[in-house]
C-alpha cells in the first residue's frame, strides 16, 4: 500500500483558494467603513473604524453576487498581479544573492567564523548561532547553511560533543533569526508592507529580542553539550555512526576581493534603510540598491558577464516556489474581496477578541501563525494569507499593526525548527544523519522557553506602545 505523502505547501493554498470560494457561498456578505490615517512619518494608510461592520450592500454590490464558480482559477492570476511587485522582488533578491554567494564571500566568511571560533566549544557555539541568527535577521539566509553541516559536525565531534549540537548551532540559529528578524526581506519587508507600515519599522525592538532569544538558545545548545562531554551515553545520537562522511574540507580564504563584495552588500542595506526612513524608499529602490551590488560583486568577484547572468537567473529560479506561493495566496484574498467576506471574517475573529482585551488578542495571534505554519512553512506564503487578515483585525482588537507582524514573525520563525513540513529542516536532518523523533527531544524543551519569551515580549510589546505609530 502506498504512503501518504503530506501535501506540498501549494497543494495547501490552492485548496484554500478553493475553500475561500465555498466560504463566499455560506458567509453573509458584509463590510467595514475605513478612513485614511496619518502615521508619524506622515505617510497614509488605511484603517477599518471599529464598530462599523454592516450587511448593508448597495445594489451594485448585491449585482456582483454570488461569485462565478470559475473564480477560483482566474483569480490566482489576479493574486500575482496584485503582489507582482513582491514576487519580482523575491526573484531579484535570488539573483543578487546567488551572485554574491558564486563570488565565494558567502561561503569565506561562514568558514572563517568555523575556524575562528573552533578553539573551544563556549566560543564555537556562541559565535556560530549568533552569526547564523544575525544572517537570517538580516538578509534572510537559512538554504546557505546547509553544506555547512558536515563541517559543524565535524568539528563537533572533534570536540566531544555530537552532530546534534550541531544542528543546534545551524538551525536555532536560522530559526532565533526568523522569528526576530529585524529586516529580513522575505518576512519582515512583505508583512509590514500588507500591514501598511514603513519597511524596517520598529525594529530596535526586534534586535533586542534576537539578543534575547540568541541567548536562551546558546545556553540550551551548551548545556547539552556540557551533558554530553561528561557522559558521551547521553548523547541523542550516541547510536548513529559518523566514521566516514565528515571529513573536514580545505576552508575558503577570505580574500580582500571577498572582503570588498561584503562590505559593499551589507553598506547597501544600510543605505536602503537610510533612504526608507528619510526618502521613503521601497521595493523598487532595494532592487536596485541590490542590483547595483551584484555588479559590483561581479566584478570583485572577477565573475564573466556570461557567468554572472547564469548564477542569477540560477539564483532567481530557485526562488521559483516561493514567488508561486505569493501569487497563490494572494488569490484567497482576490476571491474572499470578491464574495465580499473578507470583513465578514474579520468581525467573525473580531468579536471574542474585543472581550479578552488587546495583550491576549497579541498572544492569540500568534497562536493562529504558529498552528498557520504547520500548512504553510513559507514565511512568505504565510505572510500573504494570514496578514490581510490579522491587519485590519489588529486595528478592531487595538493591537498595534507591528506587534500583529511581530506575532506573525515569531509564529513562522520558531515553528520553522520543528514542522515536518519544513523541507530545509528535514534536508539538514538528514545531511546530518539526525532523526526527526530526535531532534524533537532536543529542541521542544527550547520552543517552550521560547514561547514564554514570546508571549511576555507581545505583552511587553502593548504596554509600551510598541508600534502605535499614527498621529
Amino acid at each position: 500500500m502506498k504512503k501518504l505523502a503530506f501535501p506540498d505547501a501549494l497543494v495547501l493554498i490552492f485548496f484554500m483558494i478553493v475553500a475561500a470560494q465555498v466560504l463566499t457561498y455560506i458567509l453573509p456578505a458584509g463590510k467595514y467603513e475605513r478612513e485614511e490615517v496619518t502615521l508619524a512619518s506622515g505617510s497614509k494608510r488605511d484603517a477599518v473604524v471599529a464598530e462599523s461592520y454592516h450587511q448593508n450592500l448597495t445594489d451594485e454590490e448585491k449585482a456582483k453576487l454570488p461569485v462565478a464558480p470559475h473564480t477560483f482559477l482566474d483569480s490566482v492570476l489576479r493574486g500575482m498581479e496584485g503582489r507582482a511587485d513582491v514576487i519580482f522582488f523575491v526573484f531579484i533578491i535570488g539573483g543578487v544573492i546567488a551572485i554574491v554567494k558564486a563570488t565565494g564571500s558567502i561561503d569565506a566568511l561562514l568558514s572563517s567564523a568555523i575556524k575562528t571560533f573552533g578553539g573551544s566549544p563556549v566560543v564555537l557555539v556562541a559565535g556560530m548561532t549568533t552569526v547564523f541568527a544575525v544572517g537570517s535577521s538580516t538578509i534572510g539566509m537559512a538554504e546557505e547553511y546547509m553544506p555547512l553541516i558536515p563541517i559543524l559536525v565535524s568539528m563537533c565531534l572533534a570536540m566531544k560533543m555530537d552532530a546534534m549540537v550541531a544542528m543546534g548551532i545551524v538551525y536555532v540559529g536560522a530559526g532565533v533569526g526568523y522569528g526576530c528578524a529585524a529586516m529580513n526581506p522575505f518576512t519582515v519587508l512583505i508583512a509590514q508592507d500588507i500591514a501598511g507600515l514603513e519597511a524596517f519599522s520598529g525594529q530596535w525592538y526586534r534586535w533586542v529580542l534576537l539578543a534575547v532569544c540568541t541567548a536562551i538558545g546558546v545556553h540550551h545548545i551548551m548545556r547539552y553539550a556540557k551533558t554530553i562531554q561528561q557522559d558521551p551515553g547521553k548523547s541523542l545520537v550516541a547510536d548513529v555512526d559518523y566514521s566516514d562522511g565528515f571529513d573536514m574540507p580545505e576552508d575558503a580564504k577570505l580574500t580582500d576581493a571577498r572582503r570588498i563584495v561584503l562590505v559593499v552588500f551589507v553598506a547597501g542595506i544600510a543605505w536602503f534603510v537610510w533612504g526608507a526612513k528619510s526618502k521613503g524608499w521601497y521595493l523598487h529602490e532595494l532592487s536596485a540598491i541590490f542590483l547595483g551590488v551584484a555588479l559590483v560583486a561581479a566584478c570583485f568577484g572577477k565573475l564573466s558577464p556570461n557567468r554572472t547572468a547564469r548564477e542569477f537567473s540560477a539564483g532567481a529560479c530557485d526562488m521559483t516556489s516561493t514567488a508561486l506561493l505569493i501569487g497563490f495566496a494572494g488569490a484567497i484574498k482576490v476571491v474572499m474581496d470578491k464574495g465580499m467576506i473578507s470583513d465578514t471574517v474579520i468581525y467573525g475573529l473580531a468579536q471574542p477578541l474585543k472581550e479578552v482585551g488587546a495583550e491576549v488578542s497579541a498572544v492569540g495571534m500568534l497562536l493562529v501563525q504558529s498552528v498557520f505554519n504547520f500548512f504553510v512553512p513559507s514565511g512568505s506564503g504565510q505572510a500573504l494569507v494570514t496578514m490581510p487578515i490579522m491587519a485590519p483585525l489588529a486595528d478592531i482588537t487595538e493591537v498595534p499593526r507591528q506587534v500583529a507582524v511581530l506575532a506573525y514573525q515569531m509564529g513562522d520563525g520558531f515553528t520553522n525548527m520543528i514542522v515536518p513540513t519544513n523541507a530545509l529542516l528535514m534536508g539538514m536532518l538528514l545531511l546530518g544523519r539526525i532523526p526527526y523523533t530526535r531532534w524533537l527531544k532536543f529542541i521542544v524543551p527550547l520552543l517552550i522557553k521560547l514561547y514564554i519569551v514570546s508571549i511576555i515580549a507581545l505583552i511587553v510589546a502593548m504596554k509600551i506602545g510598541y508600534g502605535v505609530e499614527a498621529a
